[in-house]
Order: C-alpha cells, then sequence, then structure tokens
C-alpha cells in the first residue's frame, strides 16, 4: 500500500455538494471541482482536507473534531500531525508530535492510541480532544517484531479494553530465499511465531511484551486495515496479500493471472483463527482457498488442511 502525502475526505453527492460533520455542526461542504484528483462514480464527490507535508497513513478523529494523522516517516521530529477542520471541510495543522515512523492511529475512551514499527503508545486527551502531554505517551507495549517489510503495526481496541496489533510477516511467502525464484517455503514457517497475525495486548497496562499478550488469529501475511465491529462484537481484518506468482513460479501462472491473484481478503476473525499464509493463498475466480506453490501447490489444488475462509475477496 502507497502512503500518501494528503489526505480526501469522500461522500455521495447530494445535489453537488456532500453532507458531512465538522465537528458538532452538521454542514455542507462542496467536492473539490477535480474530486480532489480522483476518478469516482457518478454521485460521488472528494474534498482534498489537508496536505501533510509527508507519508499519511492512518488517521482518527475525536468526537470533538480532532484529526490525527499517523506519518509513515516522522518529518523534522513529528510523527502525528494534529488538524483541526475549518467549516469549508479542509483543515489546517495545529501540531506536530511523536517522534518515531509507523502506521497506527486510534481514539477511543478518551485517549489517542499510536504505534511505531515495534511499539504501542496512548496519549490521554482532554475535554476538547486535545492531546494533555505530548512528549509524554504511555509506553504500552514495545519489542515487537519488525523486518525490512511490512513493518507497520496497525491498532484497534474492542469495548473491553482489549487491544490487538498486526504483526506483520517480514517475507513474502516465508521462503528459504525470499522473493526467489523456485525457492521453496521454509517448514513449519518459523515466522508465524512471532509474526503473520493478530496479537492482543491489554488497552490500559504499560510495559508489556510478547509474553504478556497472546496471539489472537495468525496466518495473516500483513494487515493494515483492520477495525472491531461492535454489532458483531468481531475483529474485521483486511489482509495484504502474497506477491510475485508469475515471477517465481513462470511454469504455473501466467503474467495475466498474476496479475490477480491472490485475491486481497475481508476476514471476520475469531481467536485461534488461522488465514493460511504462507501455505494458502485465496483465488477469488476459483472462489477456493489453493495451496501456495512454495508449499507443494499446482495453482489448482486446494490443502488438505483446514483454513477461515474470506468475508470478502477483492477483485
Amino acid at each position: 500500500m502507497r502512503p500518501f502525502s494528503s489526505f480526501v475526505l469522500g461522500a455521495a453527492a447530494l445535489a453537488g455538494s456532500a453532507l458531512l460533520l465538522a465537528g458538532q455542526r452538521n454542514v455542507r461542504v462542496a467536492p473539490d471541482p477535480d474530486n480532489a484528483g480522483l476518478k469516482l462514480p457518478t454521485g460521488f464527490g472528494a474534498l482534498k482536507v489537508a496536505e501533510t507535508g509527508g507519508k499519511a497513513r492512518h488517521l482518527a478523529v475525536t468526537p470533538q473534531g480532532v484529526i490525527y494523522v499517523k506519518l509513515y516517516k516522522a518529518k523534522e521530529g513529528k510523527g502525528i500531525l494534529a488538524l483541526h477542520s475549518q467549516p469549508n471541510g479542509h483543515a489546517t495543522i495545529s501540531s506536530g508530535f511523536g517522534d518515531y515512523d509507523g502506521t497506527g492511529a486510534y481514539v477511543k475512551n478518551g485517549y489517542l492510541y499510536a504505534s511505531s514499527n515495534t511499539a504501542v503508545y496512548r496519549y490521554k486527551l482532554d475535554a476538547k480532544g486535545e492531546v494533555i502531554a505530548p512528549t509524554k505517551p504511555e509506553l504500552l507495549v514495545s519489542g515487537l517484531k519488525v523486518g525490512s517489510q511490512h513493518e507497520s503495526k496497525s491498532v484497534v481496541l474492542d469495548n473491553a479494553d482489549n487491544l490487538y496489533v498486526n504483526v506483520g510477516a517480514y517475507a513474502n511467502a516465508c521462503q528459504e530465499q525470499d522473493r526467489q525464484r523456485g525457492s521453496k517455503g521454509r517448514p513449519n514457517c518459523p515466522i508465524l511465531d512471532s509474526a503473520g497475525g493478530i496479537w492482543t495486548f491489554k488497552a490500559d497496562k504499560q510495559n508489556q511484551h510478547y509474553a504478556d499478550g497472546s496471539r489472537y488469529a495468525t496466518g495473516l501475511r500483513n494487515v493494515v486495515g483492520l477495525d472491531w465491529n461492535p454489532q458483531d462484537n468481531q475483529l474485521f481484518v483486511m489482509q495484504h496479500g502474497r506477491d510475485q506468482l508469475h515471477d517465481n513460479w513462470p511454469a504455473l501462472y501466467t503474467d495475466a493471472q498474476s496479475a490477480v491473484l491472490p485475491a486481497e481478503c475481508l476476514y471476520a476473525l475469531k481467536k485461534g483463527d488461522n488465514a493460511g499464509w504462507p501455505y494458502t493463498y485465496y483465488d477469488p475466480q476459483k472462489k477456493q482457498i489453493i495451496e501456495a506453490p512454495e508449499y507443494g501447490g499446482d495453482g489448482k489444488t486446494a490443502p488438505t488442511e483446514k483454513y477461515l475462509e474470506p468475508a470478502a475477496a477483492f477483485p
């Protein structure tokens, strides 16, 4: 996923404008004439809210309307930007803090939660939704595994003060030689011991490590988008599927097949679920879980083991 240096707000257009919530007031703001440079279906519009000057990843909005943007790379010692919305739908950057790279940002119960590539922090918010002590966050979790890829530690909370953290797999398909043509998969993929899944910790306890938490779900190559569904009381995650089927296995996959395989899958998770990475991938055309070529698959055969089916698969 490519980070962006600006972010936009999109909504279904209504008589040439969109109804948005700015702070506590309902106001109508017009989409940009060019829809912020996006190609959108008829009836939709987009507004460029702000230029962050850096690669924006996740953002979180307080009930008071303060927007917190987590930058993929900290800029001038600021990895989190605080923005205040204006009546026209645009926002201005009012401050920055958090001298660390990363992805995650989430607001709940009077706190801003944010993550670096190895740790999770939280900041107390005041009655206006402003961070009280930007230079003194609480360190909730540290020592999370990080490698040369899939570093992001996306975060979300449920309604019982449990913190869920993605720990991405630091490989494409757990090969003996990462991303190399014909390289076989490593038996009993050791990456899954500390990555390639979702871990859970307490959202109000400081100085936690792996031993203080538990692995909630496994077999997930990398999850950047995740959220808690309060109606179903369930965690939903969006996996970034593996790469290079044609590059590494040209006898099994054409370039055209590799362009649409595997699917990018949305999973509805329960504790103990296994989504199958690196041993499998999901084929959206066959609507079937397929055994990965690194582990003996031929692009057609399903695995003998049982893995979690996606709730939705794209494309």
